[in-house]
């Protein structure tokens, strides 16, 4: 059946069905370019291009490559399921040029069937507003903390440069600025981001804006990267205890993780088989056996909803098993 498929994908990129570009640009559908406007020197700019497998077979993100130092790329995954979409996020470093600049990103795919696209971002980076620092990073945090991080945004020439207002654009935090001095030929603010206490957990990396008078640059893009870690980490999130038969015991671990010491209170989801014991003492680490017997045959499936004194919502982790006679 697989060969079947690769014959098919083969017959699909014939010469005659592709265009000169090369097929893999058809991944893309929202496009293979951007342009980020005249942006503020010193700022670190992101845009993610979408891309999706149209094909019937997995494809493979064999290479990326960027053309000039000033930018990086990456893939958020290096292999794609057939109709799974993926990202290629492409990063450009404006404390590195100043006034027009384009790079392109080169993004092979295969490794059965080789084919290149270029995607192409451009930025008109001004000398006369100035990020420092080039982006608001809170690196790794607990999810529930709420940390500030502030950003000064510094305007030099003839305009009488004003901010008027910032937009969070969805971000989960409080964003606030204020005038910071003003004088003949420069004005400098200060744009304060703080992070809400319900932000989700996982990476966060998106751009808040900042309002102004300049025709020039009505929306000042300013970058917000976060990795909020929850409360507690379990793996696996799937027990899954493959083929047994009534009566056969097997047993698996689950591995809970927490930011401090905890105690694991209950666990819903036991019975019809599933056994744990739940431990006594608090730990930073517990590691949990659950046990399955199997008591009559067929598809099983369970959903374990773990409660602990470090959060509200529980830990879940699925069940999963099939039994013959």
């Amino acid at each position: 059946m697989r060969n079947v498929a690769f014959t098919l994908l083969a017959l699909a990129l014939t010469p005659a069905t592709l265009p000169a570009q090369g097929w893999a640009e058809k991944l893309f559908k929202d496009g293979i370019t951007h342009d980020f406007g005249t942006v503020a020197r010193g700022g670190v700019l992101y845009h993610r291009f979408p891309l999706t497998n149209i094909y019937a077979v997995p494809l493979d993100i064999t290479n990326v490559q960027s053309s000039c130092g000033c930018g990086s790329a990456n893939p958020s995954a290096k292999t794609l399921q057939p109709r799974e979409t993926g990202y290629i996020e492409v990063s450009m470093d404006a404390r590195k040029f100043t006034g027009p600049k384009t790079i392109k990103v080169s993004v092979t795919v295969g490794p059965q069937f080789i084919s290149t696209a270029e995607l192409s971002v451009s930025a008109n980076s001004r000398a006369d507003v100035v990020l420092n620092p080039g982006h608001l990073n809170f690196g790794t945090i607990p999810q529930g903390e709420t940390p500030t991080q502030t950003i000064d945004v510094e305007y030099a020439g003839a305009l009488d440069w004003r901010a008027k207002d910032v937009v969070n654009n969805g971000l989960p935090a409080t964003v606030v600025f204020k005038e910071l001095y003003r004088r003949p030929g420069q004005v400098g603010y200060q744009v304060s981001v703080k992070l809400k206490a319900d932000a989700p957990a996982g990476m966060l990396k998106q751009d808040i804006f900042l309002k102004t008078n300049d025709p020039a640059t009505p929306l000042l893009p300013l970058l917000v990267e976060a990795n909020v870690q929850a409360a507690l980490s379990v793996r696996p999130e799937v027990l899954n205890f493959g083929a047994l038969k009534v009566g056969d015991t097997k047993l698996m671990k689950i591995q809970i993780s927490g930011q401090k010491p905890f105690r694991v209170l209950a666990v819903d989801g036991l019975g019809d088989g599933v056994t744990l014991e739940l431990p006594a003492a608090p730990e930073l680490v517990h590691v949990l056996t659950v046990q399955y017997q199997p008591a009559k045959a067929g598809e099983f499936q369970r959903q374990l909803k773990i409660k602990t004194d470090l959060q509200d919502t529980p830990v879940n982790v699925k069940v999963d098993a099939v039994v013959a006679p």
